[in-house]
């Protein structure tokens, strides 16, 4: 902040205000100030309940200045889920209003072990859990993210950021990044397709990130073709999968921009990051290991290149927040255990396969839900799917697909099964399906949440 005091650091598109480095760092050092004078101490867990604005960097900012630790919670949850969060972290406070205000405080460097962040993972596997980020984790993630995108110590980018700030993606891998190197983010309050679109010219966007569906829908928002893309120099993607005619539609529609496909999680914020040159050849991966990364495979297919995906680096977290269960079966010998079936390929390019509690077993046979689901993207009648199993008393388990067709375009379920098994192994071929006509789904974090495909799809038969 020293070095570009009067540089813009962050741009809230929801109310207009715009923060120089100087004004960011004056009244996070008031909300710090406010926070000491309402008896909040060193180590305190303070919740974070704002919508996605200047005013949530702002909190998240002032806390870590009073020693206090961020707990980022989702604004838009029930009682009962904001009640959980905040009994199970402890939190003497929550911000989710005017933010605090006193005497600004000035504060030394803290000790890089020492707990930063509190990152409630989305719940998919059973309820949050806190995972406990240092200082040293938030900082190797950003300075990982840096490398994976080739920039300069003090090449700081405009960042374009539509995704919720309380989740790591969008702090982790975009505003706390652009923060160490003197970049801008430039916040949306929820992610708006014309609204998105518009700000890339508008603002002068270097940097997108997002889930594959958001730039899905861009390319095809009327205001695109007359928005100017030259200025974009870095795409981000992940958490679904991108079929290699997904990624050469964004190589046309941004030619001036390097792709970057990356994988993370809650529990450690930058794992795996995918060079421009491999991003078309190999668009179904996402990436190699980060810089200081170690990555290993463990299960009964590891020596086939086939298991739960095993993460070592700064980067992972020290725990789970008050669950030493969950913290024994995550990390074991330093190695955090993903929970997610990948395959990693001769030159180290890791593929997600599933989740490892969404994998389904058909008579025996393992079948991933992330493959079937990009070879059914061949399908151009296909805007977007979720393979999930569905329970059958002779097999264990049945494929099943839920669809969303794109508009305008004849959908054939014949034609759907017959692309399916160009690509696939006839047990992996989808047996029962669900047209939808609204979009699948999602968490906060963009990822389709499958336990509410399972819950509401109705299914049908497909053809054999």
């Amino acid at each position: 902040m020293a070095r570009v005091p009067d540089a813009e650091a962050v741009v809230d598109l929801g109310c207009g205000e715009r923060l120089t480095y100087a004004a960011l760092w004056r009244r996070a050092s008031a909300v710090a100030g406010g926070l000491v004078e309402a008896g909040i101490t060193p180590g305190a867990r303070v919740g974070v309940a704002l919508p996605n604005g200047a005013a949530w960097t702002v909190a998240f900012l002032g806390i870590l200045l009073a020693a206090a630790v961020p707990v980022p919670i989702n604004p838009r949850l029930t009682t009962g889920e904001r009640r959980h969060i905040v009994e199970d972290c402890g939190a003497d406070l929550v911000i989710d209003g005017e933010l605090p205000h006193g005497g600004p405080i000035e504060r030394d460097a803290s000790d890089p072990e020492s707990l930063a962040a509190l990152f409630y993972t989305s719940g998919t596997t059973g309820r949050p859990k806190g995972a406990m980020l240092s200082h040293r984790a938030l900082l190797s993630a950003a300075e990982q993210v840096r490398q994976a995108y080739r920039l300069g110590a003090d090449d700081g980018l405009r960042s374009l950021v539509a995704g919720p700030l309380f989740h790591v993606l969008a702090s982790g891998m975009q505003w706390i990044p652009a923060l160490v190197s003197g970049g801008c983010v430039v916040i949306m309050p929820s992610f708006e397709v014309g609204t998105w679109v518009r700000a890339i010219g508008d603002e002068q966007i270097e940097a997108l990130n997002g889930v594959p569906a958001m730039f899905w829908q861009a390319l095809r928002h009327p205001d695109f073709r007359d928005v100017d893309v030259s200025g974009v120099r870095i795409l981000s993607y992940g958490a679904a999968p991108t079929p290699p005619a997904q990624a050469l539609a964004l190589r046309e529609a941004f030619p001036g921009a390097r792709l970057a496909p990356g994988y993370g999680l809650t529990e450690a914020p930058c794992v795996t990051g995918l060079q421009d040159h491999d991003a078309l050849m190999h668009a179904g991966s996402v990436g190699t290991a980060v810089a200081d990364t170690e990555l290993g495979l463990i299960g009964p297919e590891a020596d086939q290149g086939i298991g739960q995906l095993i993460v070592r680096g700064p980067q992972v977290m020290s725990g789970y927040w008050g669950n030493s269960s969950a913290t024994t079966e995550a990390l074991v010998d330093g190695w955090l255990h993903t929970g997610d079936i990948v395959r990693i390929d001769d030159g180290g390019r890791v593929f997600m396969l599933d989740r490892r509690t969404d994998l389904i077993n058909r008579g025996g046979e393992n079948v991933y839900s992330v493959e079937v689901e990009a070879a059914l993207a061949a399908y151009p009648a296909v805007a977007e799917s979720a393979v999930v199993a569905v329970s059958d008393e002779r097999l264990g388990s049945r494929v099943a697909v839920c669809v969303v067709a794109r508009p305008g375009v004849d959908f054939d379920p014949e034609q759907l099964v017959r692309v399916a098994r160009e690509g696939l192994a006839s047990f992996k071929v989808p047996e029962l399906i669900c047209l939808r006509t609204e979009p699948l789904p999602r968490n906060a974090a963009g990822k389709v949440d499958k336990d509410a495909v399972r819950e509401v799809s109705e299914w049908s038969p497909l053809p054999r």
